[in-house]
């Protein structure tokens, strides 16, 4: 079990390392204006979150039943740094408007929100 939990932590350092590499590099085409782009974000973040939490025990190979904990072992660093980037978001994205970490913030929580509630759905299936 200490593998799977290590491998979680790693998991969601990396996620969190990649997220903010996106956002750094392509920030500006997550934050376009209009109803459209906006609902395509949250679309992918619901997605892609969605798609983790249903892999994450084929990812880490844990067993099924251990895909809440490993999901919830890869969130938490995710959104503790996440949280961290968003309070001070113009720092780290300065090339793009600071009223955006609201939107950012949101959507990192919609990502890990639907992660989570892979995880638990392929957990209960077990």
């Amino acid at each position: 079990m200490m593998a799977i939990a290590f491998k979680s932590l790693l998991l969601g350092f990396g996620i969190a390392a990649a997220i903010f590499a996106l956002f750094h590099f392509a920030g500006s085409w997550f934050f376009l204006d209009g109803r459209r782009p906006f609902q395509l974000n949250f679309t992918a973040g619901a997605a892609l979150g969605l798609a983790l939490g249903l892999l994450v025990h084929r990812i880490l190979g844990a067993p099924r039943k251990a895909a809440t904990d490993a999901i919830a072992l890869a969130a938490v660093p995710g959104m503790l740094i996440m949280a961290a980037v968003g309070s001070h978001f113009a720092v780290f994205f300065p090339r793009l408007d600071p009223a955006l970490d609201k939107v950012f913030g949101s959507l990192m929580l919609w990502f890990y929100g639907f992660a989570l509630a892979g995880a638990l759905w392929v957990a209960r299936r077990a």
